[in-house]
């Protein structure tokens, strides 16, 4: 999840754990520190520490680089732009939903304003990333990069 908003944050990690949704919740605070995150620079080249998410959560409207610069360039990642994006934020602007989805971001969801809708909310993108979606899992992801790799070679 990037999000400058800790309050956010902690809504949104409590609204998991009361959802009973078990995927470990990520957390940056800006659009750099997200792409720092997945490209693993600077505090974030442990693997461990840094995991490659099944979904990103995304604010727009954040400092340093806002989410629709890090859509921009995370998508323009050959290795990052199959990762599920959905904005979340507190936009209602047509003007950003249009945006958001021409640099493909895969869902805009509007945060809800009660946290029982939030937890609604996260239940329902927990159910649909993770149980019903079926993603590439990453080391095929990696397998096909080499084979690809490989070809290009001969």
């Amino acid at each position: 999840m990037a999000d400058d908003d800790d309050d956010d944050i902690l809504l949104a990690q409590k609204a998991l754990e009361k959802g009973k949704l078990l995927n470990p919740l990520y957390t940056v605070h800006n659009g750099e520190e997200l792409l720092d995150y997945l490209l693993r620079r600077g505090e974030f080249t442990d693997p461990a520490k840094a995991p490659r998410p099944g979904v990103i959560l995304l604010d727009l409207n954040m400092p340093r680089m806002d989410g629709r610069e890090a859509l921009k360039e995370l998508k323009s990642h050959e290795e990052l732009c199959d990762i599920p994006v959905v904005v979340f934020t507190t936009s209602k602007a047509e003007e950003d939903i249009y945006r958001s989805y021409k640099l493909g971001v895969n869902s805009f969801i509007t945060k809800p304003v009660t946290f029982e809708n939030l937890i609604e909310v996260m239940q329902m993108l927990g159910k649909y990333w993770f149980e019903i979606v079926t993603l590439p899992p990453e080391e095929k992801n990696k397998a096909h990069d080499n084979t690809n790799n490989q070809n290009s070679a001969h």
